[in-house]
């Protein structure tokens, strides 16, 4: 009897996996897909499109605010561009820069 729960265990999670939400990329792949429907794409047409199209940044992510640490590293980053460091230097003058508040 005990070998017989595993197994219905396991099948019971398989079931229920199942109705979670898509993943993003399962989204991205009926979004692309739409619209390769809506402009009638056949053959090579249809997949180069939906290469192109899987292959795309989705928009959410542009839009996305930066945090403030991602700001102060770009920040810092383009003042040790700007200063022309390399290598040690760059680390150094980095690491004292993200330190600052």
């Amino acid at each position: 009897m005990k070998m017989l729960h595993a197994p219905l265990l396991m099948i019971g999670l398989l079931l229920c996996s199942q109705g979670f939400a898509a993943t993003a990329q399962q989204n991205k792949m009926t979004t692309c897909n739409a619209e390769a429907t809506a402009k009638s794409l056949k053959g090579d047409e249809r997949k180069a499109f939906m290469s192109t199209c899987l292959k795309a940044a989705p928009a959410a992510d542009a839009a996305k605010p930066m945090t403030p640490q991602q700001e102060k590293m770009k920040t810092c980053n383009a003042d040790a561009t700007t200063k022309g460091l390399k290598g040690d230097a760059r680390k150094a003058f980095m690491s004292e820069c993200l330190k600052k508040k």
